[in-house]
């Protein structure tokens, strides 16, 4: 039976793994999943950090004469796992309770795999994809690791605070383009379009007065004017309250 998820309840079900990750790498990965869910794709996190002891166990499998399959070519300390900066991911079927490693899955009816917008929303977030690895494919793998390897961990080496505040400056930017008006607002917005049409082909003044003059850059900063030139007095009121009530600074403008 389909079930439908909020966002909330879908992130939840990751949290326990999410638990020890870098805190600027459990951001990205909490991005990736509501970037996701915005695709109609689910997922969920399956691993997250590992103990030294936990890796090990995981290479002993299918070595020893285990007859299971390998699943990792590292020991514990070889694995971005054990430093909190990998993360694996499957996909959350519609019944919300079974997970999938099916790449070829389209839940959400677009033509395109679910696995595939996956990997596409994480390199977006700068995300490095296990599966473009030549040896060894990790499809479900992700990670971020800044030029470090797993000896560099070991030793102690970390990412710059320059290097994580670029990510967190790219999530800050993702997060503005993300950002859209609701249906009511994109009505209202279109509303008062039509009355600023109307207001700027009656008396208009030969310049831009000064206290209009930021809020009309603002305007076209995100296209809703071309220019602010032989506007009316309530054209420019109007342009400033928009800009006053933050219209301008949602880097959308409704279509």
């Amino acid at each position: 039976m389909e079930k439908m998820l909020t966002l909330d309840q879908l992130k939840k079900k990751s949290d326990k793994r999410l638990i020890g990750l870098d805190s600027v790498f459990k951001l990205v990965i909490e991005k990736l999943i509501e970037r996701c869910y915005a695709r109609g794709v689910w997922i969920v996190i399956t691993q997250g950090l590992r103990t030294y002891a936990e890796q090990d166990a995981l290479y002993a499998q299918g070595r020893n004469g285990d007859k299971r399959p390998k699943v990792t070519k590292a020991r514990g300390g070889y694995s971005n796992h054990n430093f909190g900066f990998a993360a694996d991911f499957a996909l959350l079927l519609r019944d919300g309770r079974t997970v999938s490693w099916d790449t070829l899955k389209d839940d959400d009816k677009d033509s395109l795999p679910d696995w595939s917008e996956v990997v596409e929303e994480a390199k977006k977030l700068g995300l490095e994809w296990g599966g473009d690895w030549r040896t060894f494919k990790d499809m479900p793998h992700l990670q971020m690791v800044f030029g470090l390897s797993t000896a560099d961990f070991r030793a102690g080496k970390r990412p710059s605070q320059a290097q994580l505040n670029a990510v967190l400056s790219r999530l800050n930017k993702m997060d503005m383009e993300d950002e859209e008006m609701t249906a009511e607002e994109k009505a209202a917005f279109k509303a008062l379009q039509k009355r600023v049409i109307v207001l700027e082909s009656a008396n208009k003044l030969t310049k831009v007065p000064a206290w209009a003059e930021q809020a009309c850059i603002n305007a076209k900063a995100v296209g809703a004017l071309d220019t602010a030139n032989d506007g009316s007095f309530d054209f420019y009121r109007m342009v400033t309250i928009l800009d006053r009530a933050g219209v301008f600074k949602r880097g959308v403008v409704a279509q």
